[in-house]
């Protein structure tokens, strides 16, 4: 009896099955990098075995390529749990370097969950438990905290990062896979979330952060979903990425990758205005959705009030007051050489900044241009125009420190401290503090003191009994783990100089056009998204102030630039090794998008 066809016609053979699986192999699981050469993921795409290959080394074409159809999917019953069971082994047993990790990965996170309990209350963390500080971050995290919060305490909210920070590695690695790389490079490409003992102290925090690197990696994951994405795909990816804005203001810049995304694809000058088109509006509606949202719970349609205030850290930090051309008014917020030495994150947020005082003694100082957000970008716009060469220095310095072989505090930076492991349960005063076997945190009083009659200040309370009860410490396991991060289990600074060689070489091969085949464009055009994604976020990130909380974002960009930079060298190398053929792939000019199968 004839076999029916599948709804692509006959399975080509030879030279034209490996065209085929270049062209559409990574949207339906098969290897793009594969028609180049062998790979490792083709290798074993059915129960580990290597077979069923074509005469020039690449891996059968057609939907039911790398894989075999089970006979419970051609007569529509439901497996058993038996075969389930063996699907699953079969595919830990292909995938074993990722499933050793992500084991590897799980491990540490019950260990950071058993050492600490309820959760790590930062400083930050009183924005979103308790509304310190309207305005000085944006509070999207509140969302999903609140709807956690109501069927569980901050221990719940912990294991669900957690496991967030496990599905963001599991989606990088599916997202390299997908896109042609060999198993044990996807593998190493989400290690670094994994193992990264400041990627772990960070999820055991009550902070928005592993949100924000699970909204970048779902956004840039649905961008690359598909071979050639359609304009569904794109409005929805950027959308994502729009709404990562709301966890941290640094998001915005997100929509910079989207573009650059956006114009690689080609397809003509019609379809790339298009594309851009889609990717702004998605993006700025996905924004403009959270500033209607924080409007309704804080009263102000805007991201945050952070830029402001942040900025003014970074400019008297670098501020030369001396020739300094500003008003009289705003003369009180040049900080002298002694506070300049304490640095940007000081200068921000401790009392005896200037900053900080003039803000008190403003009601009596006054100012013609009528708020004090105003008199802040005076200040920051003089620093800016008249002496940029100081600002950019010190962004290009604050930007290397990633790189170093070590972590430790450079002066002037916030302490790094602040997101190691600790043998005791971790404080911050006078914020957060332990008294009495409690919890304690600062939050503001209302109403006018009867000694001063001026506005009374912070008094510590208890947290709320609701939000898990009192602090314990587990010291042996705190002990461990603090040795680990400590010891050299943090992603070396060396490891991510040689992502962004990678990562940079991998984007550049976009101008090679000539020589971009189905296969290289897939690996050429993820690199150069994940590679931008990293470059601005850390950029904008840099721009404000430097303090390795706000680097984390690299782990979930830089290593994938890294890896998809290297599989582009793979892919070339190995092409060039081959004798070249007269209707070759590479000698058809194909655009930078994969072409329409």
């Amino acid at each position: 009896m004839r076999m029916p066809q599948p709804a692509t016609g006959p399975t080509p053979s030879g030279d034209a099955a490996a065209d085929t699986t270049g062209a559409s192999g990574a949207g339906r699981g098969d290897t793009p990098l594969a028609a180049d050469a062998p790979s490792v993921i083709s290798a074993a795409s059915s129960n580990g075995s290597a077979s069923h290959r074509s005469a020039d080394g690449a891996p059968p074409a057609g939907p039911a390529a790398g894989r075999k159809t089970s006979r419970h999917t051609l007569t529509g019953r439901r497996p058993s749990f038996a075969a389930l069971a063996a699907l699953s082994i079969g595919a830990i047993r292909r995938h074993w370097l990722a499933s050793a990790l992500v084991a590897a990965g799980l491990a540490l996170r019950v260990l950071v969950e058993m050492a600490y309990h309820p959760a790590i209350v930062y400083i930050d963390s009183l924005k979103y438990l308790y509304g310190r500080w309207p305005g000085s971050d944006p509070v999207a995290y509140k969302i999903p905290l609140r709807m956690i919060l109501t069927v569980g305490d901050l221990g719940t909210v912990t294991v669900i990062q957690h496991l967030l920070g496990l599905a963001t590695a599991v989606a990088i690695y599916v997202v390299m896979i997908r896109r042609g790389l060999p198993r044990w490079l996807g593998a190493l490409a989400m290690a670094p979330v994994l193992l990264d003992g400041y990627q772990l102290q960070t999820e055991q925090m009550i902070m928005p952060d592993v949100w924000f690197e699970a909204l970048i990696v779902a956004g840039l994951a649905v961008l690359l979903w598909d071979p050639k994405p359609r304009m569904r795909m794109l409005l929805i990816g950027t959308a994502i990425l729009g709404v990562s804005t709301g966890m941290r203001q640094a998001g915005e810049i997100l929509i910079v990758p989207a573009l650059i995304f956006a114009v690689a694809l080609g397809g003509g000058w019609r379809k790339i205005l298009a594309s851009a088109a889609v990717v702004t509006v998605a993006f700025i509606g996905a924004v403009g959705l959270y500033m209607s949202a924080s409007a309704e719970l804080t009263g102000h349609f805007y991201i945050s009030e952070s830029d402001n205030s942040l900025t003014y850290g970074r400019m008297a930090a670098v501020a030369n007051c001396a020739t300094l051309q500003i008003p009289s008014y705003a003369r009180p917020l040049c900080p002298t050489k002694a506070q300049q030495a304490e640095g940007a994150d000081w200068l921000d947020h401790n009392v005896g900044s200037p900053l900080k005082i003039y803000e008190t003694n403003y009601g009596l100082l006054g100012s013609p241009d009528g708020s004090f957000i105003s008199l802040i970008k005076t200040f920051n716009k003089a620093v800016e125009h008249q002496q940029p060469t100081r600002v950019l220095s010190a962004i290009a310095r604050d930007s290397v420190k990633l790189f170093a072989l070590t972590r430790t505090t450079s002066p002037g930076d916030t302490p790094i401290w602040r997101w190691q492991f600790q043998t005791h349960f971790p404080v911050y005063p006078p914020y957060v503090e332990v008294k009495n076997g409690l919890i304690v945190v600062s939050l503001a009083q209302s109403g006018l003191s009867p000694v001063t009659d001026q506005p009374l200040g912070p008094a510590l309370e208890p947290l709320k009994s609701a939000y898990g009860g009192a602090p314990q410490v587990d010291v042996p396991i705190a002990a461990f783990l603090r040795h680990y991060q400590r010891g050299g289990g943090y992603t070396p600074g060396p490891l991510l100089a040689l992502c962004v060689l990678a990562g940079l070489i991998g984007s550049a091969a976009v101008f090679a056009r000539r020589r971009l085949t189905p296969a290289r464009s897939q690996l050429v055009l993820a690199c150069l998204l994940f590679f931008s994604a990293a470059i601005t976020v850390l950029a904008i990130s840099d721009a404000f102030e430097f303090t390795w909380r706000y680097q984390l974002p690299a782990l979930v960009t830089l290593p994938p630039a890294g890896a998809l930079g290297i599989g582009v060298l793979i892919a070339f190398a190995r092409k060039s090794r081959r004798p070249a053929s007269a209707d070759t792939v590479s000698e058809r000019a194909p655009e930078l998008a994969t072409p329409a199968t």
